[in-house]
């Protein structure tokens, strides 16, 4: 796709680099990028492309995954990461949101009785700690795996007509991941879901857990799903950290290069488009994404998740996203409110969807 020069302010800095981010979940912008269509994109421009967990992984640069402060950053990632920098003042705009169910599920021993929701009542439920972070002022935000916990178990309690007054929470100690990215293989992902031994052990009844590589931690460890979280039937319960999964990106960046951040955003939908009639590729992509097993993979991405891939700002994915910001700030992982629509800025979307169109 070229250039579209109207959409290119007159006297901005040049761009050296782009970077972006790739969390192991599936992505329509992991997809271009396997596929070499977002390299080859920019390589007409001259403009390389890195990722923060590959290229910036042991340098200080990796910190940026948190605080949105590298201007030519385009962030495809988890939530709370992105929703606390901007309550924190980071100057980042949203540009998409995705929705890709992505194997919740509440894990428990084979013999624990729990079977669906209702049956948490009375269960004592892992709940990973507030970490320690190396930047003081992203220690809540980054608690992702309490993040998670607590809105996954939410979820299936609301389900069954339940609160939080109707289990036990027990903290077990949560460390965070020293990249400030996604873990580098299967065994670091695995153990990023805290709590799984302490459910071996016996001192809680149930852990919630997202993904290939928990699937594999669960058969590893001899424990079972207990709750499948994607079957249940209303969205607004699988509300979490990556659902809806946001797309953030640098204010000056946009305001000064939009053209480059919609052919960004327009080879993801290309990519997207390409997933409907390729699910037997997009799966083997997502083993190298995700760092699962193939049957890892299988259990956690289901119900034709390849055909859902595009990224939108519709009505529905803002309000399912609205109510995570409101959860994250009640249980106390923002700084502060702000305003959504304000944050939201659909010209990349827009443009994107035209260049495609023009077959550009």
């Amino acid at each position: 796709m070229s250039s579209n020069a109207a959409l290119k302010p007159s006297n901005t800095p040049a761009v050296d680099r782009i970077w972006f981010t790739r969390c192991p979940v599936p992505t329509a912008t992991g997809l271009a990028y396997k596929l070499g269509w977002l390299t080859e994109e920019f390589a007409r421009d001259g403009i390389p492309l890195s990722t923060l967990q590959e290229d910036a992984r042991n340098s200080d640069l990796s910190r940026h995954h948190y605080d949105h402060e590298l201007n030519t950053l385009i962030r495809e990632g988890g939530n709370m990461l992105s929703i606390a920098a901007r309550a924190q003042g980071a100057k980042t705009r949203l540009i998409g949101l995705t929705w890709i169910d992505e194997g919740q599920a509440i894990i428990a021993r084979p013999d624990s009785g729990i079977r669906e929701p209702k049956d948490l009542k009375g269960r004592r439920i892992a709940l990973p700690s507030f970490i320690e972070h190396r930047i003081p002022s992203h220690i809540r935000g980054s608690s992702i795996g309490r993040g998670m916990t607590l809105a996954g178990v939410r979820g299936a309690l609301a389900y069954a007509g339940l609160s939080f007054d109707d289990v036990t929470f027990v903290e077990v100690e949560a460390r965070r991941i020293e990249s400030g990215a996604a873990p580098a293989n299967a065994q670091a992902l695995q153990n990023l879901w805290w709590g799984l031994n302490d459910l071996v052990q016996g001192r809680v009844d149930a852990v919630y857990v997202k993904g290939a590589s928990a699937v594999d931690a669960a058969k590893r460890l001899g424990v079972v799903v207990a709750i499948d979280l994607d079957t249940l039937p209303d969205r607004r319960f699988r509300v979490n950290n990556g659902t809806p999964r946001p797309i953030t990106v640098h204010e000056d960046f946009l305001n000064d290069h939009l053209d480059l951040v919609s052919r960004f955003i327009a080879q993801s939908l290309r990519a997207a488009d390409w997933a409907v009639n390729n699910e037997a590729g997009v799966r083997e992509v997502l083993q190298s994404e995700t760092r699962g097993s193939a049957d890892g993979v299988a259990a956690a991405y289901r119900n034709d998740f390849h055909k859902s891939l595009h990224p939108d700002l519709s009505p529905e994915r803002l309000a399912l996203f609205r109510k995570q910001i409101d959860f994250l700030l009640l249980h106390g992982f923002l700084e502060r409110d702000f305003d959504l629509e304000e944050w939201t800025d659909r010209r990349p979307l827009e443009n994107a969807r035209k260049l495609l169109e023009q077959g550009k």
